[in-house]
């Protein structure tokens, strides 16, 4: 067969892939049936935008009520589920919509799922560590154990919570270090911001000034000194003699506070008792803070 000969047989080809082509594009059962499927998708869209909607308005409506309600947990711990729920809800819909929408254009949709699992198993034995550390965050983020803003402790590191992704928590110390921690190398959390904290102050009242008298005095300021702190959960207490020196009883006072508010009530008080007992004319050593944080049970 002559190059010719060859070039007349494409060329024919050509023609009637062209004839086809266009027979199809002009067809008007062609255009029917696109309009149904852009029909069909954009009802698929538009049910999953609603479903999503609806779903949201619904979740909303539940924690709005749990907030009314007279019993109720944490509001962060309810706004971290409320912000889980929203975004769980919008990524089983949109995902199921996608499914619908390949399986109008004719994809084997069960044989995608199956690949993108053996893909994911593959994945999943390669970074073992960093599924650890995805499934970890979703349970600290479930489960509550500590919440951007908390003071916590996690190993060596104390600090206030900055962030807390699905990966990673970076806690910020005091002196300014960022700790950055995978989720799943975090076995054991101290949450300093969860519960009440106690604030406690010992008071050194030498013998010869008149244990009583003190005690009236030390009494009486604590009294001026619970109404007008917003941090303090109670009026202190003067619990008594908690120890004994060569000359001194040492009498120890007690105080509930806000969450982390212990080491400022402790100084305020103790400063507070060496002014107040300075200007009764009583001269006393500076008192010892003791101050932590407690569960209530």
């Amino acid at each position: 067969m002559t190059n010719k000969q060859t070039e007349g047989i494409k060329e024919v080809l050509l023609n009637e892939e062209t004839e086809k082509i266009g027979r199809f594009i002009f067809s008007e059962q062609t255009w029917i049936d696109f309009g149904i499927l852009a029909v069909r998708i954009a009802i698929i869209i538009a049910i999953s935008i609603i479903v999503v909607q609806v779903g949201k308005y619904i979740i909303r409506k539940i924690f709005k009520i749990k907030l009314k309600g007279p019993i109720r947990k944490e509001e962060r711990r309810e706004q971290t589920l409320l912000k889980l729920l929203e975004n769980t809800l919008s990524y089983v819909i949109y995902f199921s919509a996608i499914l619908s929408i390949l399986q109008e254009f004719n994809i084997d949709v069960k044989g995608l799922l199956a690949g993108a699992g053996v893909l994911g198993l593959a994945v999943g034995f390669g970074a073992q560590s960093l599924v650890k550390d995805v499934i970890s965050g979703f349970f600290i983020l479930f489960e509550d154990q500590f919440s951007v803003g908390d003071y916590v402790k996690i190993g060596t590191a104390e600090g206030k919570v900055e962030e807390i992704g699905l990966r990673t928590t970076k806690i910020k110390n005091f002196t300014g270090e960022l700790f950055i921690l995978p989720n799943g190398t975090i076995t054991q959390v101290v949450n300093y911001s969860l519960k009440n904290s106690l604030a406690i102050v010992d008071v050194a009242i030498p013998f010869e000034l008149g244990i009583e008298k003190v005690e009236k005095l030390i009494d009486a300021f604590l009294d001026s000194m619970s109404k007008d702190n917003p941090d303090l959960l109670g009026k202190p207490k003067l619990i008594g003699a908690h120890d004994f020196t060569e000359d001194s009883v040492i009498e120890r006072i007690i105080v509930e506070t806000k969450p982390m508010r212990h080491y400022d009530i402790a100084r305020n008080i103790s400063v507070g008792i060496k002014k107040h007992l300075d200007q009764e004319g009583i001269e006393i050593p500076y008192p010892i803070l003791v101050s932590k944080s407690f569960n209530n049970q």
